[in-house]
């Protein structure tokens, strides 16, 4: 497999900057969407999808797992990153050499060199589901960018400011494509909108999001 998936002579690659910091790079996981979507169903064999409940006690509508060494997870206590899987006791998976390579490509082609995620926080999204806006503020060191991976049906991805009520931009967002945000853009809310029916041939009626961190 060929890890370096971004190829600017590619007609399905190209890149679109949101902000300073912030970048769409369109059609950058296709070339490994096959081996991306196997690799997935190892980990979910060993730390199967799940609803998260909030601190407040909401089912999250978005289903949950997490490879890597830190696993991001909620419940009644609060967010956390945690090295073992809540409802196993067990460590997460390991992250797949590809994973870990595919997000520090993405990394290095936004700007952001000698990333190393240690978790990648596993979402799927039926029709209806969402993610309101948030910060990704759990990690401990803002200067590592977020890497977040589409595959399967189109999203519509809201990111917006610093601040929850700043205008956010609507970027539709589909199979293959990656978001990278770092440095000033590290902070902005961001989230999804409710995902519409659609189908698509690898993944059905759902949507797949791959987010890579850097947690400790």
């Amino acid at each position: 497999m060929n890890l370096d998936l971004f190829d600017a002579e590619d007609p399905r690659s190209w890149r679109e900057k949101l902000c300073p910091d912030a970048v769409v790079l369109r059609g950058f996981a296709l070339a490994g969407e096959v081996d991306i979507l196997s690799a997935l169903e190892d980990v979910f064999s060993a730390a199967p999808l799940r609803h998260l409940v909030t601190p407040g006690g909401f089912r999250m509508s978005v289903a949950m797992s997490n490879c890597g060494t830190y696993g991001w997870v909620s419940d009644r206590t609060g967010y956390r990153y945690d090295t073992l899987d809540p409802d196993s006791g067990k460590q997460w998976p390991p992250m797949p050499a590809l994973f870990s390579a595919l997000a520090s490509d993405a990394a290095a082609q936004a700007g952001f060199s000698d990333f190393k995620p240690d978790a990648c926080l596993i979402n799927r999204y039926a029709v209806g589901a969402r993610m309101s806006l948030h910060q990704d503020k759990d990690e401990q060191d803002f200067s590592q960018p977020i890497v977040s991976v589409s595959l399967g049906i189109p999203a519509v991805f809201l990111f917006g400011g610093m601040q929850r009520e700043d205008k956010a931009s609507r970027v539709k967002l589909v199979h293959g494509d990656a978001v990278v945000w770092g440095g000033t853009a590290r902070l902005r809310y961001h989230g999804i909108l409710p995902i519409k029916a659609e189908h698509h041939p690898l993944t059905g009626e759902d949507r797949i999001n791959l987010t890579f961190r850097k947690a400790a």
